[in-house]
């Protein structure tokens, strides 16, 4: 991976997403990876002019991750796969699909997590 990378926690990553938005950088999208057997790394990509940054945020899967979409409205999509795949839920989305976005009804498990079935939805 080449360019910058910065490391956020839980309680940094909506002020330095905002730093990035006041310094004119561009959301570009997100990755995500699994971190051991019950963690999540999300790698946050941001441009400008031809340069990336991105910040790195770890957690565990249980902990609801802050959103950052009242920032970056975008993100409202990026947020919703991830919690479609990953099972992960986010604080503060502005829309929320709940688990609704890509997934059809009939998915009974968890696309990218082991062995996590997926309730059925009302």
């Amino acid at each position: 991976m080449q360019g910058k990378v910065i490391d956020v926690t839980l309680d940094t990553l909506v002020g330095e997403v905002m730093n990035m938005k006041n310094d004119g950088q561009r959301l570009v999208t997100y990755s995500t990876y699994q971190v051991g057997e019950k963690g999540i790394g999300i790698l946050y990509h941001f441009d400008k002019n031809l340069e990336i940054t991105h910040l790195r945020l770890e957690t565990d899967m249980d902990k609801p991750i802050p959103s950052v979409s009242g920032v970056f409205f975008a993100a409202l999509l990026v947020e919703n796969e991830i919690r479609d795949q990953w099972d992960v839920k986010f604080d503060g989305l502005v829309l929320d699909f709940n688990r609704t976005l890509y997934l059809d009804p009939e998915v009974t498990q968890v696309p990218l997590v082991s062995n996590v079935k997926i309730e059925p939805k009302k």
